[in-house]
């Protein structure tokens, strides 16, 4: 397994934000994380990619117990964010904000390769790639933060509420991408509001509420779940 998490607490300051959480993802995987706001599914995210340390429970990437790595060492370990909200550089230039994905030695030996993978899966970056980054649409900023995450070369991307904030008839292509980003090497832990779309893309997906697990499976079984049904697709 590529990525175990069991019996998972984290939070801030004095509130805990995630009780026992455990899940796994493996190589090749997309693995979905759907639940309402509050959940806990961005502390979630956040932790699994060293940004918040978790208080107990285990954290392990290929064995390797991450409890004990540095927060700046996670992504040379192939664990790769894109954050919610892009957070990009939007004065700098698409390329400019590509190029921080490849800042470590190891992903910057290969950093033409990267930028060609990128310009690749998003032709129209490579058109932009002078425009400075907060010019761009949402959906092309989107681009961008994912480009970033790719340009690190990592085993896992780690996608939080990719959807937020784009318009309708972008969203479909936003998931279409996420599955070719599994499709060209990476697994892919997504956490996700538009339960629809989260499941379609997933080849397993859990249900965080409240800070916990409270239901896990394939996405067609979870579909079928009345509660999944009634408080996420309103039938």
């Amino acid at each position: 397994m590529l990525l175990e998490i069991r019996n998972l607490r984290a939070g801030y300051g004095d509130a805990t934000a995630i009780w026992d959480v455990s899940l796994d993802v493996d190589a090749g995987e997309i693995v979905s994380v759907i639940g309402p706001n509050g959940a806990g599914k961005t502390t979630l995210i956040n932790t699994l990619a060293g940004l918040l340390r978790c208080r107990s429970g285990e954290l392990r990437f290929d064995g390797a117990d991450m409890t004990r790595v540095r927060a700046h060492d996670y992504c040379s370990h192939g664990i790769a964010l894109v954050p919610e909200g892009r957070r990009l550089f939007t004065k700098m230039s698409v390329e400019e904000n590509l190029e921080l994905g490849c800042y470590l030695s190891a992903a910057r030996a290969h950093r033409q390769a990267s930028l060609d993978q990128v310009y690749g899966l998003f032709p129209i970056l490579r058109e932009k790639r002078l425009q400075p980054a907060g010019e761009l649409s949402g959906g092309q900023q989107q681009m961008v933060a994912i480009g970033r995450a790719l340009m690190a070369r990592p085993r896992i991307v780690l996608f939080d509420e990719p959807s937020l904030g784009l318009a309708p008839t972008i969203v479909d292509d936003m998931f279409d991408i996420i599955g070719r980003v599994r499709d060209q090497g990476a697994a892919v832990l997504l956490v996700e509001q538009n339960v629809l779309k989260a499941l379609e893309v997933a080849d397993r997906a859990y249900v965080l509420e409240q800070g916990r697990i409270v239901g896990t499976g394939l996405p067609d079984d979870l579909v079928r779940q009345p509660h999944i049904r009634e408080a996420y697709l309103g039938v």
